[in-house]
């Protein structure tokens, strides 16, 4: 949807921070009406209006007003639209006006569509009201949109296991923060999280535990830690020794995001694969990286157990 606005906790008016939103091509598509006398249509379709060119003009209209969506709707976000259509279909007793707007941003364009039919009808109905007094607008409704979030909603969700891997922590030295970010996250997007364990970093209990964890039901493992640079960082090591196969795609999306942020997630490591038809995702330690984490998997993540059940995409 397209963040427009909401009331903070104080009641006031707030624009929606998209700024660490995941760009994807999103798409919307509004239609609406404009009725009339069947001879206004007639006298449209012939171009005898004495306005001029009725439809071109309307869809030029309603193409300019899309752009200027956020001048006229206080809290829209500025866009690079980088397509905008409007379409008429005359009928018995009205013109049916259809619009597709398309961007690849961080948030949706349904305003956009919606403002491009609004205007376009507006502008038919100014230069047809001295031939037609009867004329109405209405059913303005968004019909379709694609991208971002609900673009890959599944229902499905898979029980899920968290490791945390650290010396101090699981000495107790420091405490754990990204692990409960992480079960947190799952849970809020309605997982069911009951597997979770605090080792040390290169701990030999790893692969056993998620070997023991996929026995028992578990279909989504995440570790976070041991994936930097130092000694004791064997995380990816250990874990890319027991994938059945890996999952490129996950790991370039993780480290696209988090380099699009900050310019050091490039000397972090990462890995992602199935082992016996879970899959593991293993993540660096930091709260931010798990935080990206969950704005990158969610609810994508969760298609990926539709597939391998053997289901379209």
């Amino acid at each position: 949807m397209n963040d427009f606005s909401h009331l903070d906790k104080n009641g006031n008016v707030k624009m929606v921070d998209v700024t660490d939103k995941v760009s994807t091509i999103r798409i919307a598509k509004a239609e609406g009406k404009i009725i009339m006398l069947p001879k206004t249509i007639t006298a449209i379709m012939d171009e005898s209006i004495p306005k001029g060119n009725v439809l071109s003009t309307a869809k030029i209209a309603g193409i300019q007003a899309a752009k200027k969506t956020p001048e006229l709707i206080p809290m829209c976000h500025q866009l690079n639209l980088s397509f905008v259509d409007i379409e008429f279909n005359a009928q018995d007793d009205c013109f049916l006006i259809k619009s597709i707007v398309k961007t690849k941003e961080a948030t949706g364009v349904e305003m956009e569509a919606l403002i491009a039919v609004s205007v376009a009808a507006l502008t038919i109905y100014d230069m047809c009201k001295a031939v037609d007094k009867t004329m109405s607008i209405g059913e303005i409704k968004l019909v379709e949109k694609v991208g971002g979030k609900s673009d890959h909603a599944v229902e499905y969700r898979p029980k899920v296991g968290v490791v945390t891997l650290s010396d101090s922590i699981s000495s107790r030295e420091s405490e754990d923060r990204s692990g409960p970010i992480l079960i947190n996250g799952f849970s809020d997007a309605g997982c069911t999280v009951d597997h979770q364990i605090i080792l040390p970093d290169g701990s030999e209990k790893l692969v056993s535990t998620i070997q023991s964890w996929v026995k028992e039901g578990v279909e989504l493992i995440v570790t976070t830690g041991g994936t930097g640079l130092g000694p004791r960082d064997l995380t990816i090591e250990t874990m890319e020794k027991i994938f059945d196969s890996k999952l490129p795609g996950v790991e370039q999306a993780l480290h696209a995001y988090g380099r699009r942020k900050v310019k050091t997630a490039m000397l972090s490591r990462l890995t992602a694969g199935v082992v016996n038809g879970a899959i593991v995702i293993c993540l660096p330690g930091s709260t931010g990286a798990v935080k990206d984490a969950l704005k990158v998997l969610i609810p994508t993540i969760f298609h990926s157990f539709h597939m391998m059940k053997g289901e379209k995409h």
